[in-house]
């Protein structure tokens, strides 16, 4: 074996012994983590730490008993595993009192809504269950259904935009159709409407954007190796996969160039149960941080490997690293507080119109959907250095970039050859999913 061949086997073996202790048993536990997915405007987050209510960041792990506040100007969206959201509006309060795990496997989810309003888009698979809690009411999802809660102070409102929801409550069942509504007293606990339309809310064009945009990015150019969803749109919108010799099928976000290093931007956060957790920055960074490995590819840089589906990083692996890489460590101080790192965790940058972009930021400040594009964009900036963009506003419906086609990738790093793109089928080295998350 060859002294370089046998270094990166090196790296290899050493990545996935200390990955092996640094993530959490939860192949054989009941814990589950989603995904704190958007984040605009001031939010706040309470992890049951005990220190309340915090500063949100964008891909914090939510878990169970967690708590989100949207203030006067914040907004901020929830992505399960399967792909399902619930999307918050300014001046809302919700709760996670369980995202917990059966013994049959199925992911079993409840949300309540305390004040304010909020959305949900439960997307279905055979083995999710969602349950929405309001005022007295609830309402068990199994079949896919898109609908908004509002809780004002005297009654509460369920409106069904698509599916059929049945709501359970004081005053018996009463099922809410498509297009339909109901409301119901908070006094008065067994008394409720049904009406046959559904009343606008200025927040449902963002709500619907949001929608098209996790609809368009998750379907175009998907890559089928994942046993879960959340995360893929955002891989897709701000990067794509490239077939390298001698590593396979790799993910790579536009902008990166070979000196770019994913661990510079994020946050560690602490969680009871699991330790320190590293907290990306990226705007696409949940997947490639919390499954599989980085790895450094001479002449191309830093790129994710999918796979290690059965259990969650706390901490990224990092294999063949280059010279003096300092890999990322976990804080050793007492008091558990959170570090920054960089430029430490952000939000989604919706309210910004005009975006600088340059090699090396990995669609940092980019916000979602709103930059045509990004494939040609990226290797513009990669031969000039940088450029201005103009983003659409969050009030217009999002223009989608044009998916990579086969034979037409982009690069990986400025002066990198071109590779193929995968096809649409799994790469054979990805792990089959665990039965259990």
């Amino acid at each position: 074996m060859s002294r370089r061949k046998l270094g990166i086997a090196v790296s290899v073996l050493t990545a996935l012994v200390c990955g092996l202790l640094t993530l959490p048993a939860l192949a054989s536990s009941q814990a589950r983590i989603v995904r704190l997915s958007d984040v605009e405007g001031a939010v706040e987050v309470d992890r049951s730490t005990g220190q309340g209510y915090e500063k949100a960041f964008l891909n914090m792990p939510i878990t169970e008993g967690a708590k989100l506040w949207t203030k006067s100007d914040g907004r901020a969206e929830v992505e399960f595993e399967d792909g399902s959201v619930v999307r918050i509006v300014p001046d809302t309060k919700i709760s996670f009192s369980q995202l917990s795990l059966a013994d049959s496997g199925k992911k079993l989810s409840t949300v309540k809504v305390d004040e304010g309003t909020a959305y949900i888009n439960f997307r279905s698979k055979k083995d999710s269950e969602l349950t929405v809690r309001f005022g007295h009411e609830s309402a068990k999802l199994t079949e896919p259904a898109h609908l908004r809660v509002n809780m004002q102070d005297t009654d509460a409102t369920l409106a069904v935009f698509t599916g059929e929801v049945e709501v359970a409550g004081p005053s018996g069942s009463v099922k809410v159709g498509k297009k339909q509504s109901a409301t119901f007293d908070l006094a008065a606990s067994d008394h409720y409407e049904l009406a046959k339309n559904v009343e606008p809310d200025p927040y449902d064009k963002w709500d619907k954007e949001q929608a098209q945009y996790h609809d368009h990015y998750y379907a175009s150019n998907s890559y089928n190796g994942y046993p879960y969803s959340y995360g893929v749109s955002d891989l897709n919108y701000y990067g794509g996969f490239y077939n390298v010799p001698g590593y396979g099928y790799l993910w790579q976000p536009y902008f990166a160039g070979v000196g770019w290093s994913p661990f510079t931007n994020g946050a560690w956060c602490w969680y009871p149960g699991f330790g320190y957790t590293w907290v990306s920055a990226y705007p696409w960074g949940w997947m490639p941080y919390r499954y599989g490995t980085w790895v450094f590819v001479p002449a191309y840089g830093w790129a994710w490997q999918p796979g290690g589906w059965s259990a969650w990083n706390t901490v990224p692996a990092a294999v063949n690293p280059p010279n003096r890489f300092a890999p990322p460590q976990a804080p050793a101080t007492g008091g558990h507080p959170t570090v920054i790192v960089g430029s430490g965790g952000t939000g989604s940058g919706a309210g910004s119109r005009r975006v600088m972009i340059t090699q090396g930021t990995a669609g940092l400040g980019i916000p979602r959907g709103r930059v045509r594009n990004l494939p040609v964009l990226s290797d513009r900036v990669a031969s000039r250095g940088s450029a201005m963009v103009h983003a659409a506003p969050s009030s217009v419906a999002p223009r989608f970039n044009a998916p990579r086609t086969m034979g037409s990738p982009g690069r990986m790093g400025p002066s990198a050859p071109r590779m193929s793109a995968p096809s649409h089928s799994a790469p054979s080295h990805v792990s089959a999913p665990s039965s259990r998350h």
